[in-house]
Protein backbone atom coordinates (compact mmCIF):
# COMPACT_ATOMS: atom_id res chain seq x y z
CA UNK A 1 0.00 0.00 0.00
CA UNK A 2 0.88 3.66 -0.78
CA UNK A 3 2.11 5.39 1.97
CA UNK A 4 2.38 9.05 1.93
CA UNK A 5 5.97 10.44 1.91
CA UNK A 6 8.34 13.78 1.22
CA UNK A 7 9.93 13.77 -2.33
CA UNK A 8 12.28 16.06 -3.20
CA UNK A 9 11.03 18.10 -6.03
CA UNK A 10 14.11 17.87 -8.18
CA UNK A 11 15.38 14.11 -7.68
CA UNK A 12 12.52 12.38 -6.35
CA UNK A 13 13.84 10.91 -3.39
CA UNK A 14 12.68 10.39 0.00
CA UNK A 15 12.97 14.19 2.31
CA UNK A 16 13.68 14.13 6.01
CA UNK A 17 12.32 17.05 8.14
CA UNK A 18 15.38 18.11 10.57
CA UNK A 19 14.13 21.80 11.53
CA UNK A 20 11.52 23.19 13.22
CA UNK A 21 11.15 27.09 14.16
CA UNK A 22 8.62 28.90 16.46
CA UNK A 23 7.84 32.45 14.14
CA UNK A 24 6.51 33.59 17.48
CA UNK A 25 9.53 33.15 20.16
CA UNK A 26 12.05 31.91 17.46
CA UNK A 27 13.03 28.72 19.03
CA UNK A 28 14.63 26.41 16.63
CA UNK A 29 14.72 22.54 16.74
CA UNK A 30 17.63 20.47 14.99
CA UNK A 31 17.93 17.13 14.45
CA UNK A 32 15.80 14.50 12.68
CA UNK A 33 12.15 14.03 12.86
CA UNK A 34 9.71 11.42 11.50
CA UNK A 35 5.93 12.17 10.66
CA UNK A 36 3.20 11.30 12.82
CA UNK A 37 1.59 8.07 12.28
CA UNK A 38 -2.00 9.35 10.64
CA UNK A 39 0.40 11.88 8.53
CA UNK A 40 2.28 8.99 6.60
CA UNK A 41 -1.06 8.07 5.11
CA UNK A 42 -1.70 8.92 1.78
CA UNK A 43 -4.00 11.73 1.13
CA UNK A 44 -6.84 9.80 0.12
CA UNK A 45 -6.95 7.97 3.46
CA UNK A 46 -6.31 11.17 5.64
CA UNK A 47 -9.19 12.22 3.91
CA UNK A 48 -11.55 9.45 4.48
CA UNK A 49 -10.54 9.44 8.37
CA UNK A 50 -10.97 12.97 8.62
CA UNK A 51 -14.45 12.75 6.87
CA UNK A 52 -14.82 9.51 9.17
CA UNK A 53 -14.07 11.69 12.32
CA UNK A 54 -16.26 14.61 11.11
CA UNK A 55 -19.44 11.96 11.22
CA UNK A 56 -18.28 10.74 14.63
CA UNK A 57 -17.50 7.32 13.26
CA UNK A 58 -21.20 6.65 11.59
CA UNK A 59 -20.83 4.52 8.37
CA UNK A 60 -23.85 4.89 7.33
CA UNK A 61 -22.85 8.48 7.53
CA UNK A 62 -19.98 7.80 5.21
CA UNK A 63 -21.29 5.78 2.35
CA UNK A 64 -23.82 8.92 1.76
CA UNK A 65 -21.20 11.32 1.92
CA UNK A 66 -18.57 9.05 -0.39
CA UNK A 67 -21.09 7.26 -2.74
CA UNK A 68 -20.03 3.70 -1.56
CA UNK A 69 -20.69 0.38 0.44
CA UNK A 70 -21.26 -0.21 3.95
CA UNK A 71 -18.33 -3.38 3.11
CA UNK A 72 -15.93 -0.97 1.23
CA UNK A 73 -15.75 1.85 3.92
CA UNK A 74 -15.28 -1.05 6.37
CA UNK A 75 -12.92 -2.14 3.97
CA UNK A 76 -10.57 0.87 4.00
CA UNK A 77 -11.17 1.26 7.75
CA UNK A 78 -9.46 -1.93 8.13
CA UNK A 79 -6.88 -1.03 5.64
CA UNK A 80 -5.94 2.08 7.63
CA UNK A 81 -6.03 0.86 10.95
CA UNK A 82 -3.68 -1.96 9.49
CA UNK A 83 -1.47 0.80 8.80
CA UNK A 84 -1.42 3.12 12.00
CA UNK A 85 -1.59 -0.64 14.07
CA UNK A 86 2.06 -1.57 12.25
CA UNK A 87 3.37 2.61 13.33
CA UNK A 88 2.74 2.03 16.71
CA UNK A 89 4.45 -1.12 17.11
CA UNK A 90 6.84 -1.06 20.46
CA UNK A 91 10.06 -1.69 20.83
CA UNK A 92 11.49 -5.20 20.67
CA UNK A 93 11.48 -7.30 24.01
CA UNK A 94 14.98 -6.53 25.60
CA UNK A 95 15.91 -10.11 25.80
CA UNK A 96 15.09 -11.23 21.96
CA UNK A 97 17.45 -8.50 21.08
CA UNK A 98 20.30 -9.61 23.14
CA UNK A 99 19.52 -13.16 22.06
CA UNK A 100 20.27 -12.03 18.47
CA UNK A 101 22.96 -9.98 19.20
CA UNK A 102 24.53 -13.42 20.83
CA UNK A 103 23.50 -15.12 17.20
CA UNK A 104 25.32 -12.58 15.45
CA UNK A 105 22.16 -11.81 13.17
CA UNK A 106 22.58 -8.30 14.28
CA UNK A 107 25.66 -5.55 15.03
CA UNK A 108 25.98 -4.26 18.46
CA UNK A 109 24.81 -0.40 17.32
CA UNK A 110 21.53 -2.70 15.57
CA UNK A 111 20.76 -3.73 19.38
CA UNK A 112 21.67 -0.09 21.17
CA UNK A 113 19.13 1.47 18.28
CA UNK A 114 16.52 -1.04 19.00
CA UNK A 115 17.00 -1.28 22.84
CA UNK A 116 16.71 2.31 23.25
CA UNK A 117 14.14 3.13 20.70
CA UNK A 118 10.62 4.67 22.26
Amino acid sequence: METAELRCARCGQPMQIVRYHCEACDLVLEGTFGLPPLARLTLRDQVFVTSFLRVHGNITKMEALLGISYPTVKNRLNAIVEQLDAAFQGPEDPAAVLERLARGEITVDQALEMLTEP
